[in-house]
């Protein structure tokens, strides 16, 4: 039976039936305040804490807090929100599953029963990030690259398989329908849910991906954790966080001709990075954001971990109705979902002036210009016109200046592989329409067809040594690319369908040609991907790729066809077409009418029905070529893919005393700004020579078996060896080379001895010895990926505590809930200014009886010549939830003595 909690539960009417819910119109009578001026994203949240009041972990207390939300007050108070199901993609996903069965392993052996481990929410996992661009530009490359998936990713699979069958709330999206978001945006979202009770609630979740926020474009609040939390959260946890700002974004006017989706998502990274959003909600509103299409709107919403935001919030408008109807869902659930909103006074896009945020940003849609992001981030976007100049000025510029450390003279060499291929600084050698950012919506992909029918009936090609895909985030794409007649003319210049998955967007490029990769490697060229994408982090995309633009996907077929960086489309030709022709991009980029045409074909609820059936209907369907092993325990073979995690070993229901303060610590690394959790965690391809990398050959797998770090999630073995293992991370230990650039790599260098090693077997000597360690670090200080094992694997090496100047959200909260110390420098002190080399010990202290959330502590630095130095640190377990967690060990420990204790 359901709670009347202050009066709120109430009726309202779906197409002339009664139906119950938790009023926010009654909850503002009942208690006074003005929640219809609060920002809709904050109703959400709201809601859910009104309808979760249990009077333990949820309280009317609580309820009030939430409601009384001002715009600028100081943010102490935590919010328990109870999401209503968790997504997950298959590279979080297995070790989440793995921490799963361990849980149930440790309930069997204390004689419990291992049911009582069950998700008490909804969970889909997604598999997207398994598959490579190993075949490309052949008529069955699609079919050769789910092929290899398969071959590769058996095990994992398997243990997938073994997972729906033991837990009743747990279904995998099998390999070949699409990447998470994209999935989750066109069927998993169900707008409203209904309860046992026949009470409606709106659709909220948390992902274990950064870019979960893409379905914030329909109106669900949701955003990526880690999936430490994430597993916290369908085990009965609500998700903890401070209460938000809300920071407004008022949209006016509209798009320029020739402007796209991508475009407005660039100057918005551009923007809100320098508005400092990082941990807030953002909101859109306005006449601009009316006229947005739902897919544009989730395109924005994408990449909120690229701007920083928590969220990018759009309310539920007609827009989002007309969404739901094209792409198939019921009658009965658009008609719920429309009056649900209505009811609660959510619908519809607020006006200027309605709200009231915490601050109110303006964009001009008019103003927005054709764009690129890049080389190294995505926030650093350049107009179109400035990309030729940019690249040859960051050529020569050093890398503390973001540049490549190249003579400029070298600009223009060119270089001969073996195989008769010329190769020159700037080349486009990786070209991808990928990532659900872009591949979600029509209207770029349409655009990028349309472009390429042009490209191709004016006779340009694109050089066969570039490596071009097409790697859809929805099966649906094909569908109306084909029904459009398109696809056969990106077929013709080399994007052809390669895989449905996130692919080059996260690492999955596949690798050049040998003969490309020497030639790079001995030349030390500067070569260049596009990509479709919303990262393009330092070797993410492919080691031995330096430079990596962000790009709408007309704009990758654009520079595929031109070739190198340093042709300037505004001014130049894309290439020459019949008779030697000069074609200019104008020539062939599409008008807004000539797209607008061909949308009928995209939104086509027949087709979205179709393509899903099986998902829910006939899922062993999908899957009845996998074995897979059955019952509730799972019983672990051998496999280099899965093992057993750690983390419960010599568990016990008390926790034992720990003592957060550290003596006589070491530094494993000293690192500078803007370090990723691609940096931290291990992600791409595993190195012969690394510790990963001889563990395998030491457990007979051939080089050409290793897979990549994300397939291999599921065994810790590997993770912690490929812990800030990136061949681009810059350890400031390790002395500079001859002409004063850094070196790369993930080495230190041991102390006492003095002696280079691997990070990870610098950090087995330490453990062994009983050392503790830190880490050092600079500004935004994991940024990136919502990856568990930058997390789990710094544990695992034996990090006590991590000390930088500031955190990205995701990263801070999984260091916190694995059970290591988050800490922040004050006000001007960084690694710089107080003269860290990692030579020293260290020392932290003030952290004794109950710690508290955000106190100060005391960190020691005790120098080679005798002389210490003492300087106050924040303390970032930032919620008295967390300190709970720290003293269990971490999250995990947590939420399984309570499961058992219940």
């Amino acid at each position: 039976m359901s709670r009347n909690t202050l009066n709120t539960l109430k009726e309202f009417t779906i197409s002339g039936k009664k139906a119950k819910f938790y009023s926010l119109p009654a909850l503002e009578k009942s208690l006074g305040v003005n929640i219809s001026r609060l920002p809709v994203s904050i109703r959400v949240v709201l809601e859910s804490v009104l309808r979760n009041v249990d009077g333990k972990k949820v309280t009317e207390e609580h309820v009030k807090q939430v409601a009384s939300w001002a715009p600028t007050a100081e943010r102490t108070e935590e919010i328990p929100f109870v999401v209503a199901r968790v997504v997950l993609q298959d590279f979080t996903g297995v070790p989440l599953l793995a921490d799963l069965a361990a849980m149930r392993n440790v309930a069997y052996k204390m004689g419990v029963n291992a049911k009582k481990i069950e998700p008490l929410v909804p969970v889909d996992l997604v598999v997207d990030h398994s598959v490579t661009i190993d075949h490309f530009r052949e008529p069955k490359a699609l079919d050769l690259n789910m092929k290899l998936e398969f071959s590769r990713n058996n095990e994992r699979y398997q243990f997938m398989k073994w997972g729906m069958q033991a837990f009743d709330t747990f279904g995998v999206v099998p390999p070949g329908f699409g990447i998470v978001h994209q999935v989750n945006l066109e069927y998993l979202a169900r707008g409203v849910h209904k309860d046992g009770n026949g009470v409606y609630y709106p659709d909220s979740l948390v992902g274990t991906d950064s870019h979960t926020t893409m379905i914030n474009g329909i109106g669900v609040v949701g955003w990526g954790v880690g999936g430490i939390e994430a597993e916290a959260g369908m085990l009965g946890q609500p998700v903890y966080f401070l209460t938000p700002d809300v920071i407004g974004v008022n949209l006016t006017g509209v798009l320029r001709e020739g402007c796209t989706a991508t475009d407005l998502v660039l100057t918005i990274t551009e923007m809100l990075r320098k508005a400092k959003v990082v941990g807030k909600f953002v909101e859109f509103f306005g006449e601009g954001t009316e006229t947005l299409s739902v897919t544009d709107r989730a395109t924005i919403g994408n990449m909120a971990p690229e701007y920083g935001a928590t969220m990018g919030f759009f309310p539920v408008d007609d827009a989002t109705i007309e969404y739901f109807e094209g792409t198939g869902r019921t009658k009965e659930e658009i008609a719920a979902f429309q009056a649900y909103f209505k009811a609660q006074g959510m619908y519809g896009i607020p006006k200027a002036g309605e709200i009231d945020y915490t601050r109110v940003l303006e964009l001009n849609l008019s103003d927005v210009t054709p764009s690129l992001a890049g080389p190294k981030r995505p926030q650093d976007r350049i107009e179109i016109g400035h990309v030729k100049n940019t690249f040859t000025e960051l050529f020569s510029k050093p890398t503390s200046e973001n540049g490549f450390n190249k003579k400029a003279e070298d600009l223009n060499a060119t270089y001969t592989t073996t195989n008769g291929v010329h190769v020159k600084n700037g080349d486009v050698l990786i070209a991808a329409i990928t990532s659900c950012t872009n591949t979600s919506n029509p209207s770029v992909l349409l655009a990028a067809g349309l472009l390429a029918k042009k490209a191709v009936e004016a006779g340009l090609t694109v050089a066969p040594h570039i490596k071009t895909s097409l790697a859809p985030g929805s099966r649906v794409v094909t569908e109306y690319l084909t029904a459009a007649g398109l696809l056969p003319y990106l077929e013709q210049l080399g994007f052809g369908v390669t895989a449905y998955g996130c692919t080059t967007c996260i690492g999955n490029a596949g690798d050049l040609t040998p003969e490309l990769n020497a030639a790079i490697t001995t030349n030390d060229i500067v070569a260049s991907a596009v990509l479709s994408g919303n990262r393009n982090f330092e070797a993410r995309i492919h080691p031995n790729i330096r430079s990596n633009f962000l790009a709408s996907p007309p704009l990758v077929v654009a520079y595929a066809i031109a070739g190198n960086m340093t042709v300037d489309l505004m001014t130049q030709p894309v290439g020459k077409g019949k008779d030697g022709k000069d074609v200019y991009l104008g020539d062939i980029w599409p008008t807004s009418k000539e797209i607008a045409k061909l949308m009928k074909f995209a939104m086509n609820a027949k087709v979205f029905k179709s393509n899903y059936a099986d998902v829910k209907g006939n899922p062993g369907k999908l899957w009845e070529h996998v074995s897979s092993t059955e019952g509730q325990v799972y019983n672990w073979p051998a496999s280099t893919y899965i093992a057993e995690p750690p983390f419960f070993e010599g568990f016990e229901m008390t926790p034992k005393q720990t003592d957060p303060n550290i003596t006589g610590a070491r530094a494993l690394g000293v690192f500078g700004d803007s370090i990723t959790t691609d940096h931290i965690s291990p992600a791409g391809s595993i190195k012969e020579d690394g510790p990963a990398g001889k563990w395998l050959k030491e457990n007979g797998v051939m080089k050409a078996d290793f897979n990549s770090y994300g397939s291999r999630r599921g065994n810790h073995e590997i993770m912690m060896r490929g812990t800030f293992a990136n061949v681009r991370i810059k350890n400031k230990m390790i002395p500079p080379k001859a002409d004063g650039s850094a070196v790369e790599g993930g080495i230190t260098i041991h102390q006492p001895s003095g002696e280079q090693l691997s990070i990870y077997d610098a950090a087995m000597k330490y453990v062994a010895a009983g050392t503790p360690t830190m880490v050092f670090g600079g500004e935004e200080y994991g940024t990136g990926s919502s990856r568990d094992w930058a997390a789990k694997g710094t544990q695992l090496l034996g990090v006590k505590a991590v000390i930088v100047r500031s955190f990205e959200r995701i990263h801070r909260s999984n260091l916190v809930g694995m059970g290591v110390l988050p800490l922040q420098f004050i006000g001007d002190d960084s690694v710089e200014s107080l003269g860290i080399t990692g030579k020293e010990t260290y020392d932290l202290k003030g952290l004794d009886g109950d710690i508290k959330p955000q106190q100060l502590a005391t960190l020691v630095i005790n120098r080679e010549d005798g002389s210490s130095q003492e300087v106050k640190v924040l303390l970032r377990i930032d919620t008295p939830i967390e300190v709970d967690y720290y003293k269990h060990g971490g999250i995990l420990p947590f939420v399984l003595r309570q499961l058992l204790a219940a």
